[in-house]
């Protein structure tokens, strides 16, 4: 009986070591995850648009909530968040802390969709989204490994938008 407990004690201090976390995680991502220790979760992301009116109508109708300020439109989705940046404001040449070559289209973004495939067909058929492509595609769950079925439109704005179901 003791000779068995030696491993298992080895092990139990090794993950107390390494940290108990880190552990749950698989190999890759946790060795990310400890070496980017200061890095939380991303908070939001900007890009230009051009068809201020069609943008927000159409995140509207895909059921984000959609808040308008004289500089941006954000559109808000569980804790994250779209900064849009009205044309005004990323031609003025005064706003620079923005990418200097971005013009729209330049986003391209992905959300995991936790509804049905016939409820994603029906909101993108309600925002009158076009389906450009589907298929099954790599996600970004269980660090990047994770597969599921995407299907891919686009806004007003030309940005490419996939919605992942896992």
């Amino acid at each position: 009986v003791l000779e068995r407990e030696r491993p298992r004690r080895s092990f139990i201090k090794q993950v107390l070591a390494v940290g108990a976390a880190s552990t749950s995680l698989p190999g890759r991502l946790a060795a990310d995850t400890r070496q980017t220790s200061s890095l939380g979760r991303l908070d939001h992301v900007a890009i230009p648009i051009e068809n201020v009116l069609d943008m927000v109508s159409f995140y509207r109708s895909l059921g984000f909530t959609v808040r308008e300020g004289a500089q941006t439109v954000s559109i808000h989705f569980a804790d994250q968040k779209i900064n849009f940046h009205r044309p005004d404001f990323w031609r003025s040449g005064t706003f620079t802390l923005r990418a200097p070559a971005a013009e729209p289209p330049c986003g391209d973004f992905c959300w995991a969709w936790e509804g049905s495939e016939a409820s994603l067909r029906e909101t993108l058929r309600g925002a009158g989204a076009q389906i450009e492509s589907e298929g099954q595609r790599q996600g970004g769950r269980d660090g990047g490994d994770a597969v599921g079925q995407s299907i891919y439109t686009r806004d007003p704005d030309g940005n490419l938008l996939e919605f992942i179901r896992y």
